[in-house]
């Protein structure tokens, strides 16, 4: 299932908050669907069968604790982050207890959200989970004059050592283990860095600018580490001229 194929459902009382929430998620590419109230949200919950939920904790007509009640009642293991203006432990504690995956304390912020989305519905595949870890990590990658051992994390132009930071070695091997496939920052920063660190799509860039510095020839001209503008960034092997 693709980021566009997922449907997540927001159930949230405060106008700004919930049309907020809506609109930053159909930018991300989620179909979504919202309601203002707890017991329209759950009706909406068992008719439509969303993806993952977005709860408030405190709404009217039902509040987000008695809702996590029932979807978890219902047998489902539809991911659920609950919502709250409240920073009691109890409070989280109590919503975790009854099954919410996971807990934002207003405000927060949309890059945050939208990690933690991104791994639930992970999570939630673990079909799909699991073949990607069977995949077997890049351990060697030649290009051009360059040679990389990410396990030993030692790398080479020639003769030469080049000075890889751990993070750069990280990156250049999720690139490479996707060849000629556009990657997009959002993914690399999912990836690469984790969600619980929260870094920016700036952060992607200038870790690229570094790289190519460092791998290639002409880094304003790269041949390997290429942009693919309005996407993000794809690893190329050199391709060699016929003749």
């Amino acid at each position: 299932m693709t980021q566009a194929e997922s449907k997540i459902l927001v159930i949230e009382d405060e106008g700004s908050v919930r049309e907020g929430l809506v609109e930053n998620l159909k930018l991300e590419g989620y179909e979504v669907l919202c309601c203002a109230n707890g017991k329209e949200g759950l009706e909406a919950y068992e008719t439509e069968a969303p993806d993952l939920v977005i709860l408030d904790l405190m709404m009217p007509e039902m509040d987000g604790l008695e809702v996590c009640r029932r979807i978890r009642a219902s047998q489902r293991e539809t991911p659920i982050i609950m919502l709250t203006a409240k920073c009691s432990e109890v409070d989280k504690v109590v919503g975790l207890e009854l099954g919410a995956d996971d807990y934002l304390t207003k405000p927060f912020g949309m890059r945050e959200l939208f990690a933690r989305i991104k791994a639930l519905l992970r999570r939630a595949r673990p079909q799909a989970v699991s073949e990607e870890e069977a995949k077997p990590e890049t351990q060697e990658l030649s290009f051009g004059l360059v040679h990389v051992d990410f396990k030993a994390y030692r790398a080479r132009r020639g003769e030469d050592e080049i000075l890889l930071s751990a993070k750069e070695f990280e990156l250049l091997r999720y690139l490479a283990s996707q060849p000629d496939v556009p990657v997009t920052r959002d993914e690399l920063l999912d990836n690469v860095w984790g969600y619980n660190n929260y870094p920016t799509t700036r952060t992607v860039d200038n870790f690229i600018a570094r790289l190519r510095h460092k791998v290639e020839d002409t880094p304003d001209k790269p041949r390997f580490i290429l942009t693919v503008h309005g996407v993000g960034y794809k690893f190329v092997h050199e391709v060699k001229e016929a003749g």
